[in-house]
């Protein structure tokens, strides 16, 4: 009888350990799918010929369709309960305003970053764009030593050093070669390069100071983002006033949209929250590989799409930087020092605080 148990217990634990497996590779393809195509999706509405949207209303329709979005999970989990779930929402955003208020620091830089992003990637190729933007893993580490007092390994702090040098030498790889582009829209490659630097510094910022103010949270990751999508839409909307508030008065706020651009804005809305569902199933040394995939998959798509020049440098710098991300992600072999992950930085930190990776965990 305990012999047929153990059997069948085996069985349940070869099953389970299967499923897993193929979640792992999900989470993967994923993560690679999201990464890549929300940068070559971006460069390309913006190089099209013909009318450009605004990206100032494209970031503001992301905050919406992705409170939207959250609020209507909360409200199956709630069993479709309208009372209930409207309840929730004041008591957890409204009365409890003090908590509320902590999220509006990063989400303020949250929507710049998303709106540097727009101008970076509008003016950078789409693959140098992709490399320079791992800058952010170096600034999230110096913010947590900074900020968190955390501790990197020897190994981190040399795949920091590389990463450095590897977007150095991309950089100065591009000094020789631009990227022909069908339209001809003005770009400007040294205010796309400052804009995804500062891009980079609001990421680790924003990822190490949620993540600090954050710790013992008990809110669920869709009320943390619909906190977040209330600020973020306030503000871009806002931003979208400031920058562009005479012309959407005159065009519309939905001028030059076209089936491509609301793609670019469902990847923007959706896609964080989707990764933030798979991340679960994906370790940190998964989730470097994916970046380094992406990393890959954008650079070669961009050589089919924009007429992207892959040289000797530019392999150079982006296998450099490629390796650092993933010698990142390795586990740290001492368990005494808490070090930093990637992962804090970008759309993770925004949908999974530690208190709630805890909680999955246990």
């Amino acid at each position: 009888m305990s012999t047929e148990r153990s059997n069948k217990e085996a069985a349940v634990g070869r099953t389970q350990g299967s499923a897993n497996s193929k979640l792992k590779y999900v989470s993967l393809a994923v993560l690679v799918v999201q990464n890549a195509s929300l940068i070559l999706s971006i460069r390309y509405v913006r190089t099209l010929p013909g009318d450009r949207f605004f990206s100032t209303s494209a970031v503001v329709m992301a905050e919406v369709l992705k409170v939207l979005t959250c609020v209507i999970i909360l409200l199956v989990q709630r069993r479709l309960s309208v009372w209930s779930t409207c309840s929730h929402l004041i008591d957890s955003v409204v009365l409890q305003y003090k908590e509320t208020l902590k999220l509006c620091v990063p989400s303020l830089i949250y929507t710049l970053q998303n709106n540097l992003q727009y101008i970076a990637i509008s003016n950078l190729p789409a693959a140098t764009f992709q490399v320079t933007y791992q800058l952010k893993i170096l600034t999230t580490a110096l913010f947590s030593v900074m900020m968190l007092r955390k501790t990197l390994s020897k190994v981190q702090w040399v795949s920091l050093l590389l990463l450095f040098l590897g977007v150095g030498i991309v950089q100065l790889q591009q000094e020789g070669n631009k990227e022909s582009v069908a339209s001809g829209a003005a770009q400007n490659y040294v205010v796309g390069l400052v804009a995804v630097v500062i891009s980079c510094l609001s990421s680790g910022f924003a990822g190490v100071y949620f993540e600090k103010i954050l710790k013992g949270s008990s809110a669920s990751v869709w009320l943390l983002n619909v906190q977040l999508g209330v600020f973020g839409t306030t503000l871009g909307a806002a931003a979208l006033w400031w920058n562009d508030g005479a012309a959407i008065a005159e065009h519309g706020f939905f001028f030059g949209y076209t089936s491509a651009v609301w793609c670019v804005v469902g990847n923007q809305a959706f896609g964080g929250l989707l990764v933030a569902v798979v991340v679960k199933y994906a370790d940190n040394i998964l989730k470097g590989f994916a970046t380094s995939c992406s990393i890959v998959v954008s650079t070669v798509m961009s050589v089919y799409l924009f007429g992207f020049h892959v040289d000797i440098l530019f392999m150079l710098g982006a296998g450099l930087v490629i390796s650092a991300v993933y010698m990142y992600s390795l586990p740290v072999t001492d368990p005494s020092p808490l070090a930093t992950s990637s992962s804090l930085s970008e759309e993770m930190t925004e949908f999974l605080p530690k208190s709630e990776e805890k909680k999955k965990g246990c």
